[in-house]
């Protein structure tokens, strides 16, 4: 049947649902490309809270959606961006979270890397040395675990650093102290605007050689890196600069075909929110990929880049929104509620242009219940045929 989509204009405008799925199932681990998906947490829409109150999480529905992704070959990078870290996961939920999801991957043979960041600090202004205390106390949950650390792009640091040698010197301390090798993650000012002038200034490059100091300085305590910055040239160059053996982590989810894919020089491996509501899929991709079939790779994966860059279309921190949204019309979880009530972050007309997207793609291994539940969401807002 027939579904009338808003758009932003307030038009309405027809689309026919697909009918099938793609038939996409869970395959051999990857061999060329070690990929990670940044997973988004499901909220217990039972619980009793406000936005600002403590994150109420499903658990069973949380780690379902983990299972899914070890399923199809792809890591999980558990408590991030995308987990709704700083936007309504707080320190006590994203501890629990890496705790459960670090057992969950033991169980299965998983694949997981977990954030370590600084936000159990007060919004008031911290010093060096509570940054770098909050950092430890993370580091150590994440190590106990048995996960690989992420070092998390922190708000705190970039309200108190004063300069590039602030940031040396906390990392440095970081680093020096890690029992394995961690990533590190550079997150762009378009997914948190409190990262603005990260790693001591505004000025990209600049920035640049100060992160590529931190990683000269202790190659060996370094796995890789994490860039999100939206800009691929940008990307490209920082990798050509890495030492040997450190790996980049594309966290560019407007070019990561191309980057994945990589050219004579090198590649990028991945670590990518847009791979949550994608994940099957990419994970087909990369398998074509291990094969040597470069053509095939980019055929799977470049149509799904009109969805990614519709998901994390500025205000890009909101995406989480729209890849929550579609898990739902998947059927990885029962309903459309999130944690600190973020489902209202996004518009109807950008929801709808979502499902479209991803339907197109044939995404849903239902289509006929993510047509029910979108249909649905229509007839809530006042949409009628």
């Amino acid at each position: 049947m027939t579904l009338h989509l808003p758009d932003a204009h307030g038009a309405l405008r027809a689309y026919e649902p697909r009918t099938e799925p793609l038939a996409l199932t869970p395959g051999t681990p990857f061999t060329s490309r070690t990929v990670f998906s940044a997973a988004h947490v499901v909220a217990d829409p039972y619980a009793d809270t406000t936005p600002d109150s403590p994150a109420a999480v499903d658990w069973d529905a949380t780690l379902a959606f983990r299972r899914h992704l070890w399923a199809h070959g792809l890591g999980v990078a558990e408590a991030m961006d995308t987990a709704q870290r700083g936007m309504g996961l707080d320190w006590a939920g994203a501890a629990e979270l890496i705790r459960r999801s670090a057992a969950e991957a033991k169980a299965t043979g998983g694949r997981i890397a977990c954030g370590v960041g600084t936000d159990q600090l007060p919004g008031a202004p911290a010093t060096l040395a509570e940054v770098r205390t909050a950092y430890e106390e993370q580091l150590a949950v994440v190590e106990e675990s048995g996960a690989r650390a992420i070092l998390m792009a922190s708000r705190a640091l970039a309200a108190t650093a004063r300069g590039p040698e602030d940031y040396l010197e906390v990392y440095g301390h970081l680093l020096r102290q890690a029992a394995e090798p961690v990533i590190l993650h550079w997150l762009g000012p378009m997914f948190d605007p409190a990262l603005e002038g990260y790693w001591g200034s505004s000025d990209l490059d600049a920035a640049t050689d100060t992160f590529l100091d931190v990683i000269a300085a202790h190659p060996d305590k370094v796995d890789g890196i994490k860039v999100s910055l939206l800009d691929a040239r940008r990307e490209i160059d920082l990798r050509r600069r890495l030492p040997k053996g450190v790996r980049c982590y594309t966290g560019d989810d407007f070019n990561y075909p191309e980057l994945i894919a990589g050219d004579d020089q090198g590649f990028s491996h991945a670590l990518l929110g847009i791979f949550d509501p994608l994940g099957p899929l990419a994970a087909e991709a990369v398998r074509v990929l291990d094969t040597g079939n470069t053509d095939g790779f980019r055929a799977l994966l470049d149509p799904t880049v009109d969805l990614s860059r519709h998901l994390f279309q500025p205000p890009t921190r909101f995406y989480k929104t729209g890849v929550v949204f579609l898990a739902w019309l998947a059927g990885h979880q029962s309903h459309f509620a999130m944690v600190g009530g973020l489902q209202s972050a996004r518009s109807l007309p950008h929801l709808a242009r979502a499902y479209e997207l991803a339907d197109r793609l044939g995404l849903f291994p239902d289509p006929k219940l993510a047509e029910d539940r979108m249909r649905t969401l229509l007839h809530l807002y006042g949409v009628t045929p």
